[in-house]
């Protein structure tokens, strides 16, 4: 399977691999993609092994006519079934393949349609053409016994329940403004640190600015920042954590993981992207701007996650 895209994306993905994995148990399955991002399911489940989509040589396979890696060409012939999730509208990279062999391709949809269904409904559809049924489309990710291990060490003595935020997002306009999160957990708040859970941050490098200005505001507060784990060790972090998130990638690894999750939706239609875990609430501002969704109606739902957790 070769799927690039962002981590959102790929997760939006599992549902088509895991119905491919559940009715082809004993096939060996690699995935061609971002390696960091595509790691939550290398020796996870899903596939044996994953290679970086990056691998400099590949690049000819874009290019029309050129002369392809042997090496390359090698690797992809051995193989009885490729999907493709590539962007190749003049279907390049497909030709190339076909130069070296592959004889069974199956295009997925490079771009998703808004007025489509689900996302993970159209990424279903290659593993569909092969007669195979997608009928879960909730996201899945299987922590190994190291990541697990990774995420004991660092919860450490952390009082139950945890909540975890991602203040952030791929896009400004899909945040919830800055102030509303540190209002949300004020220090006279009912959702006040210590009082009923412990507090986690997570962060990657787009967030930078946003977690400066809460390690300033939390300073004296008992809040652990988690910045830049590598995805499953994340994914095991948040497991059994309240989560609280806008539509981006780290939301769909928290659903996937399994844990309670309340999802803050703006400009994006949640019918098309959220994700169908049974384990996600969405709250959704209705005029298409997170701005205009009240703190009230965010923190109710995260005390209702907050008590049923502690029953």
């Amino acid at each position: 399977m070769i799927r690039g895209g962002a981590i959102g994306d790929f997760i939006l993905t599992l549902p088509a691999l895991k119905a491919l994995r559940d009715a082809r148990p004993g096939a060996h399955i690699e995935i061609l993609g971002y390696k960091h991002i595509a790691v939550v399911a290398e020796n996870r489940f899903y596939a044996q092994t994953v290679r970086s989509v990056e691998y400099g040589p590949l690049a000819r396979f874009f290019a029309d006519k050129s002369e392809l890696p042997a090496e390359l060409a090698d690797y992809f012939a051995r193989f009885d079934l490729i999907i493709s999730y590539l962007y190749d509208p003049e279907r390049v990279f497909e030709k190339n393949l076909r130069r070296c062999g592959v004889k069974n391709l199956i295009r997925g949809p490079a771009k998703i349609l808004e007025n489509a269904g689900h996302a993970a409904r159209q990424l279903a559809r290659p593993i569909e053409e092969l007669g195979i049924a997608v009928l879960n489309l909730s996201e899945i990710i299987f922590p190994s016994m190291e990541d697990r291990a990774f995420a004991r060490d660092f919860i450490g003595t952390l009082l139950q329940p945890i909540v975890t935020i991602h203040p952030g997002s791929g896009s400004l306009q899909k945040n919830w403004p800055l102030e509303n999160w540190i209002a949300l957990f004020s220090e006279n708040g009912e959702l006040s640190v210590g009082k009923c859970s412990s507090l986690v941050v997570i962060s990657g490098e787009a967030d930078n600015a946003q977690v400066m200005q809460l390690e300033l505001e939390w300073s004296r507060r008992n809040v652990r920042f988690a910045k830049n784990l590598p995805l499953p060790k994340l994914g095991a972090v948040v497991e059994r954590s309240i989560f609280i998130g806008h539509d981006s990638g780290i939301s769909h690894l928290a659903a996937a993981s399994g844990a309670t999750c309340v999802l803050l939706f703006g400009p994006t239609d949640p019918d098309v992207w959220a994700p169908r875990n049974k384990n996600v609430q969405i709250l959704r501002a209705q005029s298409g701007k997170l701005r205009g969704l009240e703190i009230e109606p965010v923190k109710i739902a995260v005390e209702a996650a907050v008590s049923a957790a502690t029953i």
